[in-house]
């Protein structure tokens, strides 16, 4: 008889018992081969599959997709052994993809000495305070996660620091991370002074008036004064920044990552990839990482042989390093974003730079597309956009065509003429949507420096989708939060999603839910070169899946942030969660 009524819980499980009686007189091996590890059932399931965007039961064997339909299909493939779990209604959909993260980086700031969610300077030197007798052995205090917002200008003072702690050097790194915030004690460790000057692409903040190290560094070069000073990472403080940040993503459903910066050397947890292949060697990897070689802007094109070996080392079944980070510029709130037109509130013309002069940066880049590398950019400053898309443009020219996949992280302000650039070069236009809402950081920092007019071309992110670009989303984590459904109510409201206070920035810049998840999924998959692997849930692809509270369709769009991950799966593996989908706390923001 046709059952045509839904399957209830008893039904389901009824039927279930039958089937696995009538399936006795089956031989072993016939039913061996049919029956499912995991059947999910009676849910909410968004496929991402625009062949089949909804489904109320999906069935897994070990690490695969082998059934996304109703309850009665699924029901054909439950045996004795089938863990069967029961949504009641909940919302199953694939794991996100963040494209552009720092999972190490921002393990190692959460586990030293965080500034993350504090919000005042005042709530700052308290917490140096606690790290101070917290962290009584080490010969330095690290850590990190101020915001720009709160100092005038942007612009931190080592006085507020030798204040509390004035013996040892203290380093801490901004949440934008293009910043080093440092006291008397780290300035003299790294040899710098009133006599020193600054580096090439970098600047040592003084007092205005003199020459006088004032206590912040900007950019890679004149932040690695002092990181270079201070004693390198220890491979256990590795291990455990990782297992954090690993944990801390699969908690908000994070399945796939790329890491937008894995340096080859250097005393920073950037330093990844033996991390990331020392966890999957000992089977405790719980993310599959896209891994990004950065480019040493202090160095030319002999640095490729390098990056051709460790392309080659990092190669492992979660682990693949096939793009190149390049670094055009800096961030707008303190003027080192490399813009097409003066800064509105420079009198000197000051435009910012680029990190890498175009000629260079052309050469650079056609090389390493001819080598098939994926080029992740960062380019904040419209100068810096275009210049990456210029780089990208002669590089097609003389090597044609190619799958290299290359996107642009970060930006955040458009010349609109670029716009349509995107999808005439195939370019992936890669976003951190949480970043679009009107914080300090765009009202006070941001838009008095580039003026109304530029302005109107912040985060322009349904212009990029109407020009028929690829979207991409990223968190930025340590940046910003890694929960990706703050970034995603944030593209779709234009508002503080921890809030919704904020009037909407740029209202005609919202986007769709239903973008906004492809953006975070298969569009992101498709970056990391694994869409035909995972990023929908597909029969045939890897059971990389979540289970949310909530079905996300049926909220307000100011409430989807409100929505909690219960379970995640990688390749059929529970990561996060419990069986059961019992709501379990979180860990930070």
């Amino acid at each position: 008889m046709l059952i045509k009524e839904p399957l209830s819980v008893t039904r389901f499980m009824a039927l279930t018992l039958l089937s696995v009686l009538l399936g006795c007189s089956e031989t072993k091996d016939a039913a061996a081969e049919s029956i499912a590890s995991i059947v999910f059932h009676g849910g909410k399931i968004y496929t991402v599959n625009e062949r089949q965007p909804w489904a109320s039961a999906i069935a897994i064997k070990r690490d695969k997709i082998v059934y996304v339909g109703d309850g009665h299909g699924a029901l054909e493939l439950v045996g004795p052994n089938t863990r069967v779990v029961d949504l009641a209604g909940k919302m199953l959909m694939p794991g996100f993809q963040d494209a552009h993260v720092h999972p190490i980086e921002a393990g190692m700031a959460y586990l030293g000495c965080s500034l993350h969610g504090a919000t005042s300077i005042t709530e700052y030197l308290k917490v140096l305070e606690t790290c101070d007798r917290s962290f009584p052995e080490s010969t330095f205090v690290d850590g990190g996660g101020w915001t720009m917002d709160l100092f005038p200008n942007g612009l931190p003072d080592k006085k507020l620091i030798d204040s509390v702690i004035p013996a040892r050097p203290v380093i801490l790194k901004s949440a934008t991370g293009h910043q080093l915030w440092v006291n008397s004690a780290a300035l003299e460790m790294a040899g710098i002074d009133a006599e020193s000057a600054d580096p090439p692409r970098g600047r040592i903040d003084r007092y205005p008036g003199s020459n006088v190290p004032s206590g912040s560094l900007q950019e890679n070069s004149a932040m690695n004064l002092v990181l270079d000073a201070r004693p390198p990472y220890s491979e256990e403080q590795m291990t455990a920044a990782l297992q954090f940040g690993q944990f801390y993503l699969n908690q908000y459903g994070v399945t796939s990552v790329q890491d937008a910066l894995l340096k080859l050397d250097g005393n920073e947890a950037y330093v990844g990839g033996p991390t990331y292949m020392a966890l999957e060697e000992g089977g405790s990897l719980t993310l599959k990482v896209s891994g990004a070689i950065v480019w040493n802007t202090d160095l030319g094109v002999e640095q490729i042989s390098r990056i051709l070996v460790a392309r080659e080392r990092f190669n492992t079944r979660r682990l693949k390093a096939r793009s190149v980070k390049i670094w055009l510029d800096g961030v707008l709130e303190v003027h080192t974003a490399a813009l097409i037109e003066p800064y509105s509130d420079k009198e000197d013309g000051t435009t910012g730079e680029l990190l890498i002069p175009p000629k260079m940066l052309n050469e650079v880049i056609t090389k390493l597309d001819a080598l098939d590398f994926q080029i992740h950019f960062h380019a904040i400053g419209d100068a810096a956009i275009r210049a990456s898309l210029d780089a990208i443009e002669i590089a097609r020219a003389i090597n044609g065509e190619k799958d290299n996949r290359h996107h642009i992280s970060h930006i955040q302000l458009f010349n609109p003429a670029d716009i349509p650039r995107f999808a005439e070069l195939n370019v992936a236009a890669n976003f951190q949507p949480y970043w679009a809402w009107a914080d300090k950081f765009i009202t006070e920092l941001t838009i008095p420096k580039v003026g109304e007019e530029r302005s109107q071309w912040l985060y322009p992110i349904k212009s990029l989708l109407d020009s028929g670009a690829l979207v991409v989303f990223g968190s930025d984590w340590f940046v910003s939060s890694g929960n990706p459904l703050l970034g995603i109510e944030t593209a779709i409201t234009r508002r503080d999603p921890l809030t919704n206070e904020s009037e909407p920035f740029l209202d005609h810049q919202r986007i769709g839910l239903i973008a906004a998840l492809k953006a975070y999924t298969l569009n992101s998959a498709y970056i990391n070169f694994i869409e035909h692997e995972t990023g929908s849930l597909e029969v045939g692809k890897q059971a990389d899946l979540i289970v949310l509270d909530k079905n996300l369709f049926d909220l307000k769009s100011s409430e989807i942030s409100e929505a909690s991950v219960l379970l995640t799966l990688i390749d059929g593996e529970r990561v996060y969660g419990e069986w059961s989908l019992e709501l379990l706390g979180k860990t930070a923001l």
